[in-house]
């Protein structure tokens, strides 16, 4: 028997999908079939017939994977039932013990920033340089599919707040005493600190400040004051001008993204700890006794007009795209919104977005360009906020904004969501701005938003997550970019199957 014939006898006893290696010199083989060509179970690969275990088992077997979907949902319900509970029946909890509780989840929110800059640098370089190197276009049809899907839903949560805000929420807010309005001597230093920083600048200010942020003149002082704008244009530039993949600075960011990610998957494994931390620790400084009808309705307006987007708005534009169950999609990406909640920071919840958006199997191409892009620029959830801010500052004032009033709020808003820094309560400095453009006074009911924001900015957060994976997926359908040939991330984890199953 020569060669040749016993190279045919190899390969028909091999199951179907499978890849001879001494036949094909470098290929990758496939994952093989649980059936040959004749319907019998194969014996060769007995592992990959999976046995459907009862909803039980599973449910014990995800609890007890460290950094879990069921473990982060249990975490912050839990904290969530703890702390409600103690705000409830004790009048103050003592600011030592609130700071004590807060260490764990600090530490774990203070090492997640730590590897965003990092994490965005890389991501951004090696997106840039398969994007050049796309011979197809599809790299520059991939950058305008992604602007363009964040602008357009930024303009519409926008446009659908302000909507929301004029004929719903907006008339429904009680005029306050003069006693109310009045702004407390510490309150006045904390406006007039922002005023004089630059927070409460004139529009035309804001608007030429946001251009300039665009463009460092020093990049060691723009990465030490988190000038997120500046340093993703940067690496945009540096991916752009990377010669080849033989490059030795191309191998460097990609073994700092290798890096990285393994520090990231430690974190994600020790998420659960640090959310129930954090939201206990944030639920303890709530005083239910202080809510009182204003601040109860700009909670329920500004999260009733939250929920029609990311359920009603969203979904649609999801479902006409990809023809995919949009909630279900929700649900399986639950990771990252919900971490988002706990963090109250997009940048800090970066590596889980990767991480969600791997699993569902969105090129690597495309989410790693989408997702770091998306916690800078696209800001449904703060964009939804500002006009609700405005417009309880205006109605508690007993003032009646105007259709020009809200023209100029839609755009100063566009504007100040795109410019927003993914940090904790950064957009409480830009209300004060959209707020003075419309001539609409800062008093002490803005006192009453500082001290609700630490929950509203949870929910904006949890939206912007949820909406940059949304927008991944469907801009991956839109732009057709599909991931280079060879190209893998092992360190992100399994990638989910189309009914939402995971496999390695």
């Amino acid at each position: 028997m020569n060669a040749s014939d016993k190279n045919e006898n190899i390969t028909e006893n091999q199951p179907q999908g499978t890849v001879i290696d001494h036949d094909v010199k470098g290929a990758t083989a496939e994952e093989p079939s649980s059936v040959d060509s004749r319907g019998s179970p194969t014996e060769e690969y007995p592992e990959t017939v999976e046995e459907k275990q009862p909803m039980g088992r599973r449910i014990l077997k995800a609890f007890k994977t460290p950094g879990s979907a069921l473990q982060i949902v249990s975490a912050a319900l839990l904290a969530l039932a703890i702390g409600l509970i103690v705000s409830t029946q004790v009048d103050k909890v003592p600011t030592p013990a609130v700071e004590i509780l807060n260490i764990p989840g600090d530490l774990w929110l203070r090492a997640l920033k730590a590897v965003v800059l990092p994490l965005i640098i890389c991501a951004m370089i090696l997106a840039v340089s398969r994007l050049r190197d796309m011979a197809d276009g599809s790299g520059s049809r991939l950058a305008r599919w992604t602007i363009g899907y964040y602008v357009l839903t930024t303009f519409l949560s926008i446009v659908m707040s302000c909507i929301m805000t004029a004929f719903v929420w907006g008339p429904r807010f009680i005029e306050v005493s003069d006693d109310s309005l009045n702004i407390s001597d510490a309150d006045k230093a904390t406006a007039d600190e922002k005023a004089a920083s630059g927070d409460a600048n004139p529009p035309h200010i804001v608007v030429k400040t946001l251009f300039r942020s665009f463009v460092t003149q020093n990049v060691f002082y723009s990465l030490s004051n988190d000038e997120l704008l500046a340093i993703l244009i940067m690496a945009c530039v540096i991916g752009y001008l990377i010669k080849s993949k033989e490059s030795l600075i191309y191998k460097l960011v990609v073994e700092l993204e290798s890096m990285i990610m393994r520090i990231i998957t430690f974190l994600i494994k020790v998420a659960p700890i640090g959310v129930f931390f954090l939201v206990l620790s944030n639920l303890m400084k709530l005083s239910i006794a202080e809510i009182g009808a204003n601040l109860g309705m700009l909670i329920g307006g500004t999260l009733g007009t939250m929920a029609i987007h990311i359920f009603v708005i969203l979904p649609i534009i999801f479902f006409a795209v990809t023809r995919q169950n949009p909630y279900t999609y929700w649900l399986r990406i639950a990771p990252a919104w919900i971490t988002a909640w706990g963090s109250a920071s997009s940048a800090a919840t970066l590596p889980v977005t990767l991480r969600c958006a791997h699993a569902q199997k969105i090129p690597i191409t495309v989410y790693k360009f989408t997702c770091p892009l998306g916690c800078l620029i696209n800001m449904d959830g703060t964009a939804i906020y500002f006009p609700m801010a405005v417009v309880f500052l205006a109605a508690t004032q007993g003032k009646v904004l105007q259709g020009v009033d809200y023209v100029i709020i839609v755009v100063l808003a566009t504007l100040a969501s795109i410019g927003t820094t993914p940090i904790p309560s950064s957009s409480l400095v830009l209300v004060i701005m959209i707020a003075n453009s419309v001539n609409v006074e800062v008093t002490g009911m803005y006192a009453v938003i500082v001290a609700i924001d630490w929950l509203l900015d949870r929910f904006r957060t949890a939206i912007n997550v949820s909406g940059d994976l949304f927008g991944s997926k469907i801009v991956a359908k839109l732009s057709k970019v599909v991931d280079p040939e060879g190209l893998v991330d092992e360190t992100m984890g399994p990638r989910a199957d189309a009914d939402g199953a995971h496999h390695a």
